[in-house]
């Protein structure tokens, strides 16, 4: 249904719909606003408008910032919705603007400087390489692929941590919300970071047992989570590498955002060793993105870029899950959707 607007004899009439060529217009320039939303959130703004509104003058004080030009990155920001200038050079909070806090549940800070740090535009800038080679742009601008980037650069590999961990504040009430854990015993996260998906689903499913398996260097980093959500005594904590082998005797595993990390063929080498480890009716479950059909818009057509330039993976239909699910031994029961943007994906073994 398309808009309406009232005219000035009172009647209501089809608003037209921009011009293909502002449109593009505005798509083109969609960086312009990716690193306006990086500066403020560099800045901290948002947190210095928790208490109110206050002027571009007072804030570049409070930063150290040149006045005159962040005030025009914030009128830019608030005509898109993120901030309100409500006088002259003053600005408040809107909804999106508060995502940018860093003290608030569900907070999309850590995202917001993850994706558009000069390191991660440099990726971008080679995505040509990648479209026209198949290969990895990231392995093209640095010589190396993501993760082992990660290693030897630890204030990247920081960033990086800091926005999944905001990514996983958000989605993880949202997965315990949607699917039934109640008939699972014990439950094996895998490459579970520092454990917050599987902290909350201990919490709210007393009777399980649960074990958080990722790398040594990760594992250690993993007892303030498990601590402070009340579980530590139910949670075990087993460093490794899932390429080798997960910790057997789960009959569940669960892994969110691992496999879009990898192609097919590594993505079975850890889909086959959950098979193995698993009991004989075990599920395994994938808290992913999944890509609907036709030209639906999709955060996870986006997301499938991400994924070609940097590690190398992909985001995947319902059924290429399935026919991925097929050939390391399990089959597909039904996909959940959740009120953001993953939906849990589960299989059985088979």
């Amino acid at each position: 249904m398309s808009a309406t607007h009232n005219n000035t004899t009172g009647q209501t009439q089809d608003a037209q719909p921009p011009p293909p060529p502002l449109v593009m217009m505005q798509m083109m320039t969609g960086y312009v606003v990716s690193q306006a939303i990086y500066v403020a959130a560099k800045l901290g703004i948002a947190d210095l408008l928790k208490d109110g509104p206050r002027s571009s003058d007072e804030l570049a004080k409070s930063v150290g910032a040149d006045a005159r030009s962040l005030y025009r990155v914030l009128r830019s920001l608030a005509s898109l919705g993120v901030f309100t200038e409500t006088n002259e050079k003053s600005f408040a909070l809107t909804p999106l603007a508060e995502t940018l806090r860093t003290d608030v549940p569900g907070s999309l800070h850590a995202m917001a400087v993850w994706m558009n740090e000069p390191f991660h535009w440099r990726v971008y800038e080679d995505m040509l390489h990648s479209v026209k080679t198949g290969k990895l742009a990231f392995e093209h601008v640095f010589g190396m692929e993501a993760f082992p980037y990660f290693v030897q650069n630890p204030e990247v590999a920081k960033i990086f941590d800091n926005a999944m961990t905001s990514f996983s504040l958000m989605t993880a009430p949202a997965v315990t919300a949607a699917y039934d854990f109640s008939a699972i015993k014990k439950i094996v996260d895998v490459a579970g970071g520092h454990g917050l998906l599987l902290s909350s689903i201990l919490k709210l499913n007393p009777h399980l047992q649960g074990v958080l398996f990722d790398m040594p260097s990760v594992i250690e980093g993993a007892g303030r989570l498990i601590e402070e959500a009340g579980v530590a005594d139910r949670c075990e904590r087993v460093a490794g590498d899932f390429f080798e082998a997960v910790p057997a005797g789960g009959d569940a595993y669960i892994m969110k955002h691992i496999i879009h990390d990898w192609d097919d063929e590594r993505s079975l080498v850890i889909l086959r060793n959950c098979h193995r480890a698993m009991v004989e009716d075990g599920k395994l479950m994938l808290v992913e993105v999944v890509i609907p059909p036709g030209n639906e818009p999709s955060l996870g057509k986006l997301m499938d870029i991400e994924m070609m330039l940097l590690p190398g993976g992909t985001e995947r239909t319902e059924a290429e899950y399935g026919e991925l699910f097929a050939a390391a031994g399990f089959r597909l029961m039904r996909v959940v959707p959740t009120g953001s943007p993953v939906s849990v994906i589960e299989a059985v073994r088979v």
